[in-house]
């Protein structure tokens, strides 16, 4: 066991961390090279490294990146943005507005997307509105990340939780939704009050030809087929046919396409982000076989901290999601409980 736990805390370091001195590793590549000490180590063989990955959760991730890729190529984030930008000579407006659209996007789709799609046009307009962008792209990443909590599919480590612990689809919303409506209306508050000064009224909207001409070219056919088929993966959502057999095969029908090229929406796919997934599930198997959670949690639990208490857990999870980030922080503590 001294092995797997020595690579395993090792590891979990580097991702702490974020590289390592003298090295151009990242996170992902950190994960990876344990990984791969895992197997060479022999704590765990090749057949029990592929049996750890959950395929079910990589091809919902990847299904859900070829359908974002779809409506990122057909112009539809940015269009979307610069369509809610005329609102700008009502900034406090505008900013719930642009909050709310976000949220309400990251929730069906990557919420990374979202924000790399609308920053730049609202740089742009903010700009020519000679308006302070800071409360609004404040508003942007905090609205993205609350909105992509409340559907499994929101962000990563929603997919992760969802498909280990096959929650329902509509169940995950009634629990999730509520505390989402509330917490985005908390920051826009919040963010209202901070910089109160910022919302004087503006008279003009910014000139749109200069934003229109520097956007990505907006294809309204790519963009209403991607919608079509996030639309009919939701419905597909809500009956027994299992997630990721719907998401992928509504992605093997957005590929078909005599415009796009496959290799043009597969570019967008975030492989980083799958082979840090797949990294992971290796090393927490691999620890989880040495029985290393176990021993853990019980030692834990003599001290006084159950992490099967829902309130100790919260705080563990932010805590854990802080130091390594979210992906390795779930996939470590739903390891440790399941």
């Amino acid at each position: 066991m001294l092995p797997t736990v020595a690579i395993f805390l090792v590891t979990y370091l580097g991702v702490a961390l974020g590289h390592i001195p003298g090295l151009q590793l990242d996170r992902t590549g950190i994960a990876l090279l344990g990984a791969i000490a895992m197997i060479v180590a022999g704590a765990v063989s090749f057949p029990e490294a592929v049996g750890h990955v959950d395929l079910p959760t990589l091809i919902l991730l990847y299904a859900l990146m070829v359908i974002s890729a779809q409506l990122r190529l057909g112009g539809f984030y940015t269009f979307t943005a610069f369509r809610i930008s005329h609102l700008l000579v009502r900034p406090r407006f505008f900013l719930f507005v642009s909050m709310a659209t976000s949220a309400l996007l990251s929730a069906v789709l990557a919420n990374d997307i979202v924000c790399l799609a609308f920053t730049p046009v609202l740089i742009l307009s903010l700009n020519a509105s000679r308006l302070n962008p800071l409360p609004y792209l404040i508003g942007l990443a905090v609205s993205s990340n609350i909105g992509s909590t409340a559907t499994i599919i929101g962000n990563p480590q929603n997919m992760l939780i969802g498909q280990v612990g096959r929650l329902d689809f509509g169940q995950f919303i009634g629990w999730c939704g509520p505390p989402t409506l509330v917490a985005l209306a908390g920051s826009y508050l919040l963010l209202c009050g901070l910089f109160r000064k910022e919302f004087g009224r503006r008279e003009t909207a910014p000139d749109p030809m200069p934003i229109l001409q520097a956007l990505p070219r907006f294809d309204r056919w790519q963009s209403v087929k991607g919608l079509v088929g996030v639309g009919l993966m939701l419905g597909l959502f809500f009956t027994p046919i299992p997630r990721e057999l719907s998401a992928i095969a509504v992605a093997g029908v957005l590929l078909c396409s005599r415009r796009l090229k496959s290799r043009e929406i597969l570019q967008l796919v975030d492989w980083h982000l799958i082979t840090l997934f797949c990294a992971l599930f290796v090393i927490i198997g691999s620890i989880e076989a040495a029985g290393a959670p176990s021993l853990v949690l019980t030692t834990l639990k003599r001290v006084g901290i159950d992490l099967h208490d829902p309130t100790t857990l919260s705080g563990v999870s932010v805590v854990l999601s802080n130091l390594v980030s979210n992906v390795p922080a779930v996939m470590l503590l739903l390891g440790s409980l399941d």
